[in-house]
C-alpha cells in the first residue's frame, strides 16, 4: 500500500463513518447516554453482517469504537465521554494505542514512560512501540509512569491524548510484508492536561484492562480476513484438492474456523448480559494466533513451488504470502500466545504463578533494560 492509497483508504473511512453517525448506525450497541444508538449486541452484529456485503470500510476506527470507546464508557468522566465519544462514532477523531515499549512488551507493567506533574499538566517523556496507524491517528491512549516508589502496577496512569501535541515524533516501522502499519513513538517533553487522566491516578493498571480485554475480543473476533472457503479454492486450483494428505489438513482448518465462531458466540452471549469480556477473550486470541500459523503453512504448502513466488508473480497475487508473512503481528499484537497462556492458566484454571519479586518491589529498585 502506498502512502497515497493508504490516505486514500483512512479518507474513505472518515467519510463512511460520518455517513453512519449521521443515520444513527454508529456505536448501535453504546448507550444512548453515552451517544450510542442503546441498541443490542446481536442488533450490532447483523448491522456489521449486512455492511460486510459492500465496498464500505470504517476499519481504521476499529481501535476507537473497539477499544478506547468501550473504555471511557466504563471509566471515564461525564465531560470525556461527551467530547471524545461523539467524535470518534462521526469520523473526527482516529485513535492508536501506546502501550508497548522497547522494554516493555510482553510485560507491559514494566513501562517506563514517565509523566512528571506539574500543576494541571503532566510532563511525559518515553518511547513506544508497535503502535498500528500512530501515523495518522488523531488522538491516543497512553500508560505512563507516574510513581515509580510502588510496585510496577500501581504506579501507572491511563492517560488520552492528542497526537499533534508538540514533542510527539512518529517514525513508521516497515515490515516483514513491505507494509509500514507499525510505527515507533517517542515522546518528549510533551504536555497533557490533568483532565485527560480516564481513572484514577497511579490507578492505571485496572483501566488498561478493560482496553486489553476489549482488544483481545475484537482481534479474536475478526481473525485474519481470509477465510476457510479461500483455502478450499486454492487446494482445487492447485489440483491438490483430492490429496488425502492435504484433504486432512483442510478438515483440520475448517475445524478450527467452527471453533472460533463458537468461542465468538459465547463471548457475544456475555456481551449480552452486560459482562465484560471474561477469560474467553483469551482463548479466542490464542485461537487466533495458532489459526493464522497453521493456515499460513498450509497455504504455503499447497501452492508448493509457487510459495516461493511474492507479488503478481504468486498465485492471486500473493494474498497466501502476505498472509503468511502477517501471521507474525497477528501473533505478537494484543499479547503474544505466551501471554494468553498465562492468563488462562493462573486466572482461570487457577494454576500458581511462578516467584514474581517484581511485582512486590518498588519500581525504581528493579533492574531496568
Amino acid at each position: 500500500m502506498t502512502n497515497e492509497s493508504e490516505a486514500a483508504h483512512v479518507q474513505e473511512c472518515r467519510d463512511w463513518q460520518a455517513v453512519l453517525a449521521a443515520n444513527s448506525w454508529a456505536g448501535i450497541a453504546w448507550p444512548k447516554e453515552c451517544h450510542g444508538r442503546g441498541a443490542t449486541i446481536g442488533q450490532a452484529r447483523i448491522f456489521a453482517q449486512e455492511e460486510s456485503h459492500f465496498e464500505v470500510s470504517s476499519g481504521v476506527f476499529m481501535v476507537a469504537t473497539g477499544m478506547v470507546g468501550p473504555t471511557i464508557i466504563a471509566h471515564g468522566t461525564q465531560a470525556q465521554k461527551d467530547y471524545f465519544l461523539p467524535r470518534m462514532l462521526n469520523g473526527e477523531h482516529i485513535w492508536c494505542q501506546l502501550f508497548s515499549e522497547p522494554g516493555a512488551g510482553s510485560d507491559l507493567a514494566g513501562l517506563a514512560t514517565c509523566a512528571v506533574r506539574d500543576g494541571d499538566q503532566f510532563i511525559v517523556n518515553g518511547q513506544k512501540v508497535w503502535t498500528s496507524g500512530a501515523h495518522f491517528s488523531d488522538w491516543a491512549m497512553l500508560l505512563v509512569r507516574t510513581d515509580s516508589d510502588v510496585p510496577k502496577h500501581r504506579g501507572i496512569t491511563y492517560i488520552l491524548v492528542d497526537m499533534r501535541s508538540p514533542g510527539i515524533t512518529v517514525r513508521p516501522l516497515r515490515q516483514i510484508t513491505g507494509h509500514a502499519h507499525f510505527n515507533e513513538v517517542f515522546l518528549t517533553d510533551v504536555s497533557i492536561p490533568v483532565a485527560n487522566v480516564l481513572g484514577e491516578i497511579n490507578g492505571g493498571w485496572g483501566v488498561a484492562q478493560t482496553t486489553l480485554g476489549n482488544e483481545r475480543s475484537m482481534i479474536g473476533g475478526g481473525g485474519s480476513g481470509i477465510g476457510f472457503k479461500s483455502l478450499l479454492h486454492l487446494a482445487r486450483t492447485s489440483g491438490c484438492a483430492n490429496d488425502p494428505i492435504v484433504r486432512q489438513e483442510l478438515a483440520r482448518s475448517y475445524t478450527r474456523f467452527e471453533l472460533l465462531g463458537w468461542l465468538s458466540h459465547r463471548a457475544r452471549a456475555r456481551s449480552k448480559l452486560g459482562l465484560p469480556p471474561g477469560p474467553e477473550a483469551s482463548v479466542m486470541k490464542l485461537a487466533v494466533s495458532e489459526r493464522v500459523a497453521a493456515d499460513g503453512d498450509l497455504a504455503l504448502a499447497i501452492e508448493g513451488a509457487n510459495g516461493m513466488l511474492t507479488s503478481t508473480d504468486a498465485p492471486q497475487d500473493g494474498m497466501f504470502q502476505q498472509m503468511f508473512l502477517n501471521q507474525w503481528s497477528v501473533r505478537i499484537g494484543g499479547g503474544t500466545e505466551q501471554i494468553q497462556r498465562n492468563v488462562l492458566g493462573e486466572r482461570v484454571l487457577g494454576l500458581p504463578s511462578e516467584p514474581r519479586p517484581d511485582k512486590t518491589l518498588p519500581f525504581k529498585d528493579l533492574p531496568h533494560n
